[in-house]
């Protein structure tokens, strides 16, 4: 079996005005532009009076060899959100208000082909390349998944900073 390591996580809360359809839709475009196979594996929406609550669960995962698969977990929740209209450059426009929670996971994933299963002596060997002939290489890929989450964390933040102002 594949062994997945969690080596980060992160959660980012916005309340306030934001583009609900944007903000799915430039995160979605965003992880597909580095590379990223995006998976829905969970959509929700149960309706409120005039609000909604959203729940979305995401699996992004990126090849790196035929040994390493970097993968993002991302969760979305959505509270109290409404359609309003606002006013920009003198156009009514319509957007969103409420809560928005996002959950964040980074995971390396090792042998996710599991071609070190077939017998223990492959699972121990498997054991002896990570831990001593290939460790410099997981530490590298373990720095650059890190980095790569963060930078897609700042885009969502500054996302919604930027559309909150509107």
């Amino acid at each position: 079996m594949a062994e997945k390591d969690t080596l980060y996580s992160e959660k980012i809360k916005h309340k306030g005005i934001f583009d609900f359809k944007g903000l799915y839709s430039y995160a979605y475009d965003y992880l597909n532009s580095e590379g990223y196979d995006i998976m829905e594996t969970k959509y929700s929406e149960e309706i409120t009076g005039d609000s909604k609550e959203i729940k979305i669960e995401w699996e992004a995962e990126k090849k790196i060899s035929d040994y390493f698969k970097f993968s993002i977990k991302m969760g979305w929740k959505f509270l109290g959100l409404k359609k309003i209209k606002i006013k920009k450059e003198g156009k009514e426009i319509d957007t969103n208000s409420g809560v928005a929670e996002i959950k964040f996971k980074a995971i390396l994933i090792k042998d996710y082909e599991n071609r070190w299963e077939d017998a223990p002596i492959w699972k121990f060997l498997r054991g002896v390349y990570d831990r001593y002939l290939i460790r410099s290489r997981i530490d590298e890929y373990e720095t650059k998944i890190i980095t790569e989450l963060n930078d897609f964390i700042d885009q969502i933040k500054s996302f919604l900073v930027l559309e909150g102002k509107k």
